[in-house]
């Protein structure tokens, strides 16, 4: 409707301009003509040099109005032609398609018009661009590579998501790494009408491996200039981005300036907007040729089928090998070699506004590009120091960017009316699993909880670790929210071995841990921990979902599952090793047993033996773990016969037993449907007993839980009938599945329930 009404403005405009502007002008000359009343002759032939009116002065003023006279038809001429071109367009542009199309932003092909563009601003000029079809498939490729860039490029995605009106197909040229991170990212976000395809990144490393490059971006900052092999030979365009990239507009915009590209157009590109290329930033500076300031390939357009046929591939190589003779290597990756190419063929370019590349890196021209905050549609962080860099609207630039970083991206799973998605398999079981629940069930959310997908984003830090060769290697995994943030540090002092974390965040608490991890230096100096986020959804705290995230992502043969409030004895990693080979865990079904204690003080002096921890026993400065509130969890520990023991010895399960224990990485998962406080641990202990695991606790090992306040889910479970009611009947449902399972061996669960 907007688009309608600028048209229908701009046609009513035209036609009074038309028709006043000649009027105008001709009473403007005629009134001119006039000197003391008299009317002054405009004709040559009738304009005597003996005539006393004629003068110097009379003659130029005559000539001046010719010049304008001419300069009047001439505009005339145009807007008439303007005109008839609206005039035939408007019945079928506006009448026909305005329920599908929406008005793009015109775009510009030569530097002068670009300025013009920029003086403009972000003006729509609906009537002379083709509109992009509202259910048109949009198709962005972007090479991401390592953890890093695994974790910037979802606030680019979150930035155009939320503008985006036109289904999605991203087409990810990424190492094994991005892939694994992403792949589970966009499975469990769900987004409708969106589509994820990956190319493997270390497959083209042969492709460009042979240019020496210093930019930071390594041999993937070289990638773009292989996309026309990579991509689909049936994709005909694609939008290029880095991973730096913010978008304040919608992307469809972007899209549409396609429509634009004429003759050999094949690359659109935004100005450079330092001086980089005009090598004048310091003495001997000796950049890579290019056309004038050059061009930033941070936002490409690329019409894929025409540079196939113009054999790209070897236009870009013969050029990166000729001027490698004299260069030796490239200081900007591909950006160096795209300008190259467009030196000697600037025919390939259709320059963009640039506006669509408002490049933030220290001596830019990016104020140039914009007056106001509406003039914005795409930000590029294109410096090493990114949030930091010097501008005089950083603020702003920042708060926008830390919008998207801190957004909910649960709010961008919203569905595009009236454009079909494709059928997602998971989607559709999902929906099945839902709808066969009933809505009026007293536990109606704690049996949804079990089936809600939550959005995972695996190795939130960089992850660098190779489990030992002899296969005894063992990783603590643990799960925790933002209140238990302050255990991590503590954590990887008493643990020096491999570590998986689950943590249930919120997107804005991501960025608070992200920001106390890189502060802390007990925790960026360990890459042997994964911190694998599972983002808020829902009003229940997913606790076993978190234990199976951080269970299914350790690298080493052996876990310990443990809890986040607990510290582990000095040593109990390396001890924990050496039990793996004497109890020979790799050939039988065990779970070695790690005793648990607790301590009501918060500051403690950590026993550095099972001697010390006996006397602090004695002392009342320990205690057996939950012995005042819980004595089933642990007593079948049998805490008495451990305070002699020198070696391992076997116990028997008993109802509602629920250790801390050693597994091989294959056993069973934990059982979704608990959720909160109670029974968590409980049944998965069960169900190990069930599978015929031996019960084995080890005599020199130890754990001791720190205090804390009360979490929000032992406050409901204690507060809420209904809660408790609820956790009753999971339970006996558990139990009766477990003897569908298990058969006749598993009814002893039902009995020991029965008589504790």
């Amino acid at each position: 409707m907007l688009g309608i009404c600028r048209g229908r403005r701009k046609f009513l405009a035209a036609s009074l301009t038309v028709l006043f502007v000649p009027a105008i002008t001709w009473i403007y000359l005629f009134a001119g003509s006039f000197e003391d009343g008299k009317p002054v002759s405009l004709s040559p032939l009738e304009s005597q040099p003996h005539s006393p009116r004629y003068t110097a002065s009379s003659q130029r003023e005559r000539e001046s109005l010719e010049v304008r006279m001419r300069e009047v038809e001439e505009e005339n001429r145009v807007l008439r032609k303007q005109l008839s071109l609206a005039q035939s367009r408007s019945p079928s542009h506006h009448r026909g398609n305005h329920s599908k199309t929406y008005s793009m932003e015109e775009g510009t092909g030569d530097s002068e018009s670009l300025r013009a563009g920029i003086v403009a601003g972000n003006s729509s000029e609906c009537g002379q661009q083709p509109a992009v079809e509202k259910c048109e498939t949009i198709h962005v490729a972007i090479v991401c590579a390592g953890y890093n860039a695994s974790r910037d490029v979802v606030t680019l995605v979150k930035s155009v998501l939320f503008h985006r009106r036109n289904p999605l197909h991203f087409h990810l040229i990424a190492d094994a790494i991005a892939k694994q991170i992403l792949a589970t990212l966009f499975q469990t976000w769900m987004v409708p009408a969106v589509r994820i395809d990956f190319y493997d990144a270390d497959e083209l490393k042969s492709e460009v491996s042979w240019i020496p490059n210093k930019h930071y971006s390594g041999i993937y900052g070289l990638m773009k200039l292989v996309l026309t092999k990579t991509l689909p030979s049936n994709l005909e365009r694609v939008i290029v981005l880095d991973t730096d990239i913010t978008f304040a507009t919608d992307i469809a915009e972007l899209w549409a300036v396609f429509h634009k590209f004429k003759g050999q157009q094949v690359l659109g590109l935004v100005e450079n907007q330092s001086d980089w290329y005009l090598g004048n930033l310091w003495k001997n500076h000796r950049p890579w040729p290019a056309l004038g300031r050059g061009y930033n390939t941070g936002v490409i357009l690329l019409l894929l089928d025409k540079l196939r046929k113009m054999k790209w591939e070897q236009m870009w190589r013969l050029t990166a090998e000729r001027e490698l003779m004299s260069m030796l290597s490239t200081s900007l990756a591909d950006q160096d070699i795209f300008n190259a190419v467009i030196k000697q063929n600037p025919f390939l370019v259709y320059q963009l506004p640039c506006f669509w590349n408002v490049q933030l890196s220290d001596h830019t021209r990016s104020e140039q590009c914009y007056r106001d905050v509406s003039d914005l549609k795409v930000i590029h962080w294109n410096s090493p120091k990114k949030l930091r860099v010097k501008n005089k609207h950083v603020e702003f630039f920042r708060n926008l960017y830390l919008t998207f970083l801190e957004y909910d991206g649960n709010l961008l799973r919203r569905e595009l009316f009236g454009c079909p998605s494709e059928a997602d398999v998971n989607s559709e079981n999902l929906q099945k699993q839902l709808s066969e629940l009933d809505e009026d069930d007293l536990c109606y959310e704690f049996r949804r909880e079990r089936f809600t997908v939550h959005r995972t984003h695996l190795y939130f830090l960089h992850y660098e670790y190779e489990p030992a060769s002899d296969n005894t290697d063992v990783t603590l995994v643990a799960q925790l929210s933002m209140d238990r943030l302050q255990m991590l540090e503590a954590i990887c002092k008493h643990w020096e071995g491999p570590i998986s974390l689950a943590l249930y965040l919120s997107d804005a608490e991501a960025q608070q841990f992200l920001r106390y991890a890189q502060g802390s230096e007990v925790l960026i100096s360990r890459h042997n921990v994964g911190y694998h986020i599972v983002y808020k959804e829902g009003q229940f705290y997913p606790v076993n979902l978190l234990r199976n995230v951080a269970m299914k992502h350790i690298s080493t043969p052996y876990m310990f599952l443990s809890d986040i409030d607990f510290l582990p004895m000095y040593g109990l990693y390396e001890y924990l090793r050496k039990s793996v080979i004497q109890l020979d865990l790799a050939n039988t079904k065990k779970a070695l047993i790690v005793p648990a204690f607790e301590t009501l003080r918060y500051r403690l002096s950590f026993p550095k033996s099972k001697a010390e921890l006996l006397s602090m026993l004695d002392m009342g400065t320990l205690f057996t773990f939950r012995y005042h509130v819980w004595t089933k969890g642990h007593a079948p520990t049998n805490f008495a016969k451990w305070r002699t023991a020198t070696t391992p010895y076997r116990v028997e399960w008993e109802a509602d037993f629920e250790p801390y224990v050693v597994v091989r990485k294959d056993c069973p998962e934990y059982d979704r449907r608990f959720v909160g406080f109670g029974w968590n641990k409980v049944a998965h202990i069960m169900e190990l007993d069930a599978q015929e695991y031996e019960f084995t606790v080890l005599p020199n090992a130890y754990m001791i839980h720190m205090p804390h306040a009360p979490s929000f889910d032992i406050t409901k479970f204690r507060s809420n009938k209904q809660y408790r009611i609820c956790l009753k009947t999971l339970k006996e449902e558990f139990q009766q599945d477990m003897s569908r399972h298990y058969g006749f061996a598993a009814l002893k669960y039902l009995t020991a329930e029965n008589n504790s």
